[in-house]
């Protein structure tokens, strides 16, 4: 329906995947029999969060994050290149910046509650891509994917990002926001 072609109203439609643009992962997506994006508590995308940025280029590593002293129930958005980098491009970047294994088992092993990257996956596209779902998400560590942090100053925030109530699915859109703490 269109209204420019007489149409009382106009009804757009959209087709994706969920894990499409900005998305959260459910535990299902990697684990079978896992809780659901529907199932997701909104304390765990509602709240403080910490922005930390990452100089390497190729991995977020546990070298990198160990400085950083994070707590248990955070949650944590990384800051990488890929912000500066991918977005620009209309291809997949393959050599996007990711969470190698040992730093997200170091993530699950501080208690974080949620994590989110600046590119499409939380794992690499050739290396660590099946281990570092399973040790966040194995863990009960919700996913952001997808965030554009350009423009960012790395610190903290108050976060609100919710992703659409897709009943049984392992994941969905999202629209994440983030306001300076005052």
């Amino acid at each position: 329906m269109d209204q420019s072609r007489g149409d009382m109203c106009t009804v757009s439609q959209v087709s994706m995947g969920v894990h499409t643009g900005t998305h959260m992962d459910a535990p299902l997506h990697f684990i079978q029999d896992a809780p659901t994006i529907d199932e997701m508590p909104f304390h765990a995308a509602i709240g403080p969060a910490r922005v930390i940025p990452i100089r390497n280029g190729t991995a977020i590593t546990l070298e990198e994050l160990e400085p950083f002293g994070i707590e248990p129930n955070e949650r944590i958005l990384f800051k990488t290149v890929n912000s500066d980098r991918v977005w620009h491009k209309e291809k997949f970047d393959e050599g996007f910046v990711f969470i190698d294994r040992d730093a997200a088992k170091h993530l699950a092993k501080r208690g974080v509650l949620l994590v989110g990257v600046d590119y499409l996956s939380v794992g690499g596209f050739k290396r660590d891509a099946v281990e570092t779902h399973h040790a966040l998400l194995d863990s009960g560590i919700w996913v952001i994917e997808g965030l554009n942090l350009n423009g960012v100053v790395p610190g903290r925030y108050e976060m609100i990002c919710l992703p659409l109530k897709l009943v049984d699915s392992d994941g969905s859109p999202a629209r994440a926001i983030l306001r300076s703490i005052a």
